[in-house]
Order: C-alpha cells, then sequence, then structure tokens
C-alpha cells in the first residue's frame, strides 16, 4: 500500500508518515463486511470470514471502504490511506518542517479510528483527541483504537460544535465535508493554528480547504484539488409535474449540460458557489428526452429541466418552474466562470470574518472577484 500512496501523492513521503502508515495496521479498523465498488458503478459486499483474501487484500490498497449504508445509500466509509495522509500533510502533521508537530490536534468524526490511529502515532496519544456524533461509531472506533494499541481522548457529540473541553487546538481536521465553517471551530483554534476540511456544495463535492484563524477572531484560507472521499452525488426529486403549466418557463439554451454537470471539476466548483443550493441528476431513462438534466432547489420548489433530443449538439430544450429561475442561475455562473479566465480551484480564497460572514475571493490574472456566500454559519 505504501508504493500506491506514494505513487497517488506523486512524492516521497516524510519518515513520520512512513512509519505512521506501517505501524497502524488498517484492517484492526475495519468491519467484517466491507462494500467495494464494481465495474458498473454499485457495491458489492465482501466479507472478512466469506471471502477472506479479498477482504485483507482490500484493507491494504489505496481505496475508499465503504462501511455502513442508510437507506440504500453509502453513509460511513473508510477513507482512501493517501487522502488522510494528504490532509494531515496539509494540516503541518507528519512532515519534515516540523521536529515535534501540533501539540494539540482535534479530529472531527472519529469514524473507524483509523485516522486518530495515524495521529497518534505521528503526535503521540496524549496530543489527540477525537469526536463522533454516532455513539455506537465512537464506541467502535474507541475499540479499534485499544486493540491497535492507541487511546487518545474519544468523545461523543456534534462535531460542529468542535470540543471545548480540550480547546484550544493547534489543529482542527475535519473528516466529513462542510458548506460553511462552524464558528466553534475557529474559536477553538490558537490565531496562527490550522483548519482544514473537505469541502461540498450541493452542486459539487470537491475541495479541501485549508483556514488560519487570526487574532482578530476572522480566518483566512484556501482550497485545494482533493478531498477525503469520493464525490458522491444525492438524487434530485424528479419535479417535472409538481408545478402547475401556467408557472413553467420554456426556452432554448446553447449551453450544454454537459459543460456545466459533465465532470469538470473546476466548473462545477464554482458553480456549487455561486448558484448555492442547486443540486442536479442525469436522466437517462428515455421517459422524457433520451438525456435530461434535472436541476432542484434545496430550499424552494424551483426546478429546471435541460433535455438532449439525442441530435443536436448546439441547442437544448429547458423547461424551469418556481420561484428560482435556476438554468438562467446557471448559466450565468458559467459565464461568470469563462469570464474569469476559467480559474481552477486553488485559485479560490477563503476569508471568514469574526461574525461568521463567508467571502470567496477568485484571484486571476486581473484582480480578484468575490462571492460572499448565503446561509447561516455552521
Amino acid at each position: 500500500m505504501l508504493a500506491d500512496v506514494t505513487e497517488l501523492l506523486g512524492r516521497q513521503l516524510p519518515p513520520k508518515a512512513v512509519r505512521a502508515l506501517r505501524t497502524v495496521p488498517r484492517h484492526l479498523f475495519l468491519p467484517d463486511r466491507l462494500w467495494l465498488r464494481d465495474d458498473e458503478g454499485g457495491y458489492q459486499p465482501c466479507g472478512r470470514w466469506a471471502n477472506p483474501d479479498e477482504w485483507l487484500t482490500a484493507a491494504y490498497t489505496d481505496i475508499p471502504l465503504v462501511t455502513r449504508f442508510t437507506d440504500g445509500l453509502p453513509s460511513s466509509s473508510a477513507s482512501m490511506p493517501s487522502m488522510v495522509l494528504r490532509t494531515l500533510l496539509l494540516a503541518g502533521i507528519g512532515d519534515t518542517a516540523s521536529e515535534t508537530g501540533p501539540r494539540s490536534v482535534l479530529e472531527l468524526g472519529t469514524g473507524t479510528g483509523f485516522n486518530a490511529a495515524l495521529l497518534c502515532a505521528i503526535l503521540g496519544d496524549d496530543a489527540v483527541s477525537t469526536i463522533e456524533l454516532d455513539p455506537l461509531l465512537a464506541a467502535q472506533g474507541e475499540r479499534n483504537l485499544k486493540a491497535a494499541g492507541f487511546a487518545p481522548a474519544v468523545s461523543c457529540g456534534d462535531a460542529a460544535a468542535g470540543w471545548q473541553p480540550g480547546a484550544p487546538y493547534e489543529r482542527v481536521i475535519a473528516t466529513f465535508s462542510v458548506d460553511q465553517v462552524p464558528p466553534a471551530w475557529v474559536e477553538q483554534t490558537v490565531a496562527g493554528g490550522r483548519i482544514v476540511t473537505p469541502w461540498t456544495s450541493a452542486w459539487c463535492r470537491y475541495g479541501t480547504l485549508e483556514l488560519t484563524p487570526g487574532q482578530d477572531g476572522a480566518a483566512h484560507g484556501r482550497f485545494h484539488a482533493f478531498a477525503s472521499f469520493m464525490p458522491m452525488r444525492r438524487a434530485c426529486r424528479d419535479t417535472a409535474g409538481s408545478a402547475t403549466a401556467s408557472a413553467q418557463h420554456k426556452g432554448v439554451t446553447r449551453l450544454s449540460p454537459w459543460l456545466v454537470a459533465g465532470g469538470d471539476l473546476d466548473a462545477e466548483f464554482h458553480l456549487g458557489l455561486a448558484v448555492p443550493g442547486a443540486s442536479f441528476a442525469w436522466d437517462t431513462s428515455g421517459e422524457h428526452a433520451p438525456t435530461r438534466l434535472h436541476i432542484a432547489d434545496e430550499t424552494t420548489p424551483s426546478w429546471a429541466a435541460v433535455d438532449h433530443d439525442g441530435h443536436s449538439a448546439d441547442h437544448f430544450t429547458v423547461t424551469q418552474a418556481g420561484p428560482r429561475l435556476l438554468w438562467d442561475e446557471i448559466t450565468a455562473g458559467y459565464t461568470h466562470w469563462e469570464a474569469l479566465g476559467r480559474p481552477r480551484i486553488g485559485q479560490y480564497r477563503l476569508s471568514v470574518d469574526a461574525a461568521g460572514v463567508h467571502t470567496v475571493q477568485v484571484e486571476t490574472g486581473c484582480g480578484r472577484s468575490g462571492i460572499t456566500l448565503p446561509g447561516e454559519p455552521g
């Protein structure tokens, strides 16, 4: 697995990270039943006792492993070791630039306990606190850690509130994605410390945020082009019949739906910021059109459908309804992204002021362009 991790990261790992990866037995942090991705995009179960060789191979392969399903969808997983280590290195843990590393780290989302074990292997048990919302996961994670010989402070609670008893922390690391930085994370991190968290939006789960709080209660940082887990789409509801015909707006667009939802992660990241609350799902069933892009809003009955007739490559039929004309917003957001020079995720900076207001700045060759994110912090 070490060779796989090194190849994916594209660099030699620092000695501390290598020792941690070799010291922490990943199989001790995995349940008896795993789910592995198959060639059709689904998941197949893999049992420790029914398929011992396959199970052990999966445990020591640099892949994410689904450990729990809820309502038919993956709800808990063991992240790729390479992504875990990349996050730790981004937080300045295990790199060669520091002799001792941070003296206090809060991990948000204990999960299986594997991430916390790597932290303990690098920094020592006394430096690590970890919190988990699910009582069963917290208890199992603590058992896994004990079985592997580690004893960080494990707590059960809402990670959005941080963990005040151990504050302040030099590092706060989340193992789940957020679209707003909870105020408690900034408050519980020392000035000059570091917060690292995967980022998400309704449109696109992509990116990792590195944030540094200052003495004034504000925090500033940047986005990086990786995340702790694979993007996972939420299915949009089929809202095509949820509004009356008189409320629908029909038209034609030249903007291809594949440009905004076809896997260009930089474009999708920008749209997630520019069109908050909008999510999408593809429909190739042929019920409405050969290919349809569904768009829905999280908080209002607004929806849009962009249909491809299977022939034309330069015009598509659009239907919209509700208080938000979502396709118009998507078009404006994509046009803005192109006007900025199609910036990549590493050009985006985030500031959170003392009141919790989030502002994104896009750095381009012509200066900066700002986006203020809506919603309450946390």
